[in-house]
């Protein structure tokens, strides 16, 4: 009965993800995109690939940190096979275990850690990306001088402000246990959300996108913080569709803008297959000595 759930919940994912894009292609030209794709210079989409794997080094970084305050010292070797296995079973495998439900998995079974604190540390190192992702969002909001947006601009700085505060709060008053952690997890997190906005940036160096850096980068922003919810296939149409109506909104080029999309997903892609050596030969956890 669970598995027949589990399938029930994956195909209304797939339904979904693909009535998000047929949605957004009978807006604009798929030719029109596919051909921006076609364009773009190959050199800076491989400098992109190399900046979006620096991203996922320091996430895995930043979990590593996490996992060690549970006193598991796994190295930082295996830990990356590890999280590229997850990335793997996220994106192409969604009807069975989830990546995140994985490593936890495997972390207790390893380790005979109690399944509160798996879950705990696993939710504390998603949640530090995304405040990262919401506080850039913000800044960008800030500058962008769009009428859109102008009217709230202080209310940006505020909410950059409090939702620091909020998530300090929350680790100080309920996971004393990986405080320790906190300020240097937010360094991490800075880092894959850096590292990331540079692999945008080539993107649109790849597409010969000129202008209006900042929007687009506010707009994917958005897109990565709409697609964790659960509700399509590795973000897969939701993220597109944050696209389409932010280039709308911004005033800017709707092909482009999905090209973006489509190009960062491609990496994404590309860079989570590549946990699949895992699957077959599932890694070895060891531990500094």
């Amino acid at each position: 009965m669970e598995k027949l759930r589990k399938k029930g919940i994956t195909l209304l994912k797939v339904l979904f993800s693909f009535a998000l894009l047929y949605f957004v292609f009978n807006k604009i030209a798929f030719a029109e995109v596919w051909q921006l794709i076609q364009k773009a210079n190959p050199f800076y989409i491989l400098l992109a690939t190399l900046f979006f794997i620096a991203s996922k080094l320091f996430a895995a970084l930043r979990l590593n940190l996490f996992i060690h305050q549970l006193d598991i010292p796994l190295t930082h070797r295996s830990n990356f096979k590890l999280y590229l296995l997850g990335m793997f079973y996220n994106l192409f495998l969604p009807g069975g275990i989830g990546g995140d439900a994985y490593k936890g998995y495997v972390l207790k079974k390893e380790f005979q850690i109690k399944t509160k604190r798996v879950v705990s540390i696993l939710l504390l190192d998603r949640l530090s990306g995304l405040l990262l992702i919401f506080q850039f969002a913000c800044i960008f909001a800030f500058i962008l001088r769009q009428s859109l947006l102008m009217d709230y601009r202080w209310l940006f700085l505020v909410a950059l402000l409090l939702s620091m505060l909020v998530f300090w709060f929350i680790n100080k008053r309920f996971f004393s246990y990986v405080y320790k952690v906190f300020w240097s997890s937010l360094g991490f997190s800075f880092l894959v959300q850096g590292t990331q906005i540079i692999s945008v940036l080539l993107i649109l160096k790849a597409l010969s996108i000129t202008s209006s850096s900042i929007a687009y980068l506010f707009i994917f922003l958005v897109s990565s913080i709409v697609s964790v919810l659960p509700l399509t296939i590795g973000g897969i149409g939701s993220r597109e569709v944050v696209f389409y109506y932010g280039a709308l909104w911004l005033g800017l080029d709707e092909s482009s803008s999905i090209s973006i999309s489509m190009l960062f997903f491609l990496i994404t892609a590309l860079v989570s297959f590549s946990g699949v050596i895992f699957h077959f030969k599932k890694p070895r956890l060891e531990v500094n000595k």
